[in-house]
């Protein structure tokens, strides 16, 4: 039976959502990541992707209607955007300089980011961050022009930092909350909250789906959005 908690984080007291015990099948999604082809997508997630199946997304949506509603204020079921299997496969010395902070999924506070880890907490997971100066933990429309004025110039004083997954504080950002992983746990917040996946640095990174950091990672938004 899933287990689900809510927890208000940081100064701005954004939501976050853990249930474990998520999928009643996790075993049959470990089969299906195990038979797809993966590639790399994109420039900043460290790893590799494929795409999730359909009867997943619909899985989702269809079973968090009531924390759509309760916890983020959806007047109707959101629409799904996308939805991919990750496997984290970058070693820390080989990560681009854009991948060394805390990012974020967008500027809407109607996007929402579902991460479900099928993975073990030897993995790490996942913590949120403020931004020390500007005093961010989310990044807004209003907000967008000031936190990349401001990172830039810090970066441009300081130098980028030394290739490694942001897990603790640093010079720039303060760790406010972790998500640890755990096999079968899905965790939920607004994409525009700062994060990053905490990897233990010292972490062997397998891309293979049955020993390596897997999580399934969906992208939700209002229906009006697309």
């Amino acid at each position: 039976m899933p287990k689900v908690s809510v927890r208000l984080k940081g100064e701005e007291q954004q939501p976050i959502v853990i249930i474990d015990d998520f999928f009643p099948e996790p075993d049959r999604l470990l089969k299906d990541a195990a038979a797809r082809e993966y590639s790399q997508i994109g420039p900043y997630y460290p790893g590799i992707r494929a795409t999730v199946p359909d009867w997943y997304a619909g899985f989702v949506l269809q079973s968090l209607a009531a924390v759509f509603t309760k916890v983020f204020a959806y007047p109707s079921a959101p629409a799904y955007e996308e939805g991919m299997y990750s496997i984290a496969t970058t070693p820390p010395e080989e990560l681009m300089p854009i991948q060394l902070f805390p990012h974020y999924d967008g500027v809407d506070p109607d996007k929402l980011a579902v991460l479900h880890y099928l993975c073990g907490p030897d993995m790490g997971g996942t913590s949120f961050y403020r931004h020390r100066s500007t005093g961010f933990e989310t990044v807004t429309t209003d907000r967008f022009a000031t936190f990349k004025d401001t990172l830039e110039a810090e970066i441009r004083d300081s130098g980028v930092p030394q290739p490694r997954y942001i897990g603790e504080s640093t010079e720039f950002f303060e760790k406010i909350d972790h998500c640890e992983a755990r096999f079968n746990r899905l965790v939920i917040y607004r994409g525009m909250n700062l994060h990053s996946a905490d990897i233990h640095n010292d972490v062997a990174l397998s891309s293979d789906p049955a020993t390596g950091r897997l999580t399934v990672n969906t992208f939700l938004v209002r229906p009006a959005d697309r």
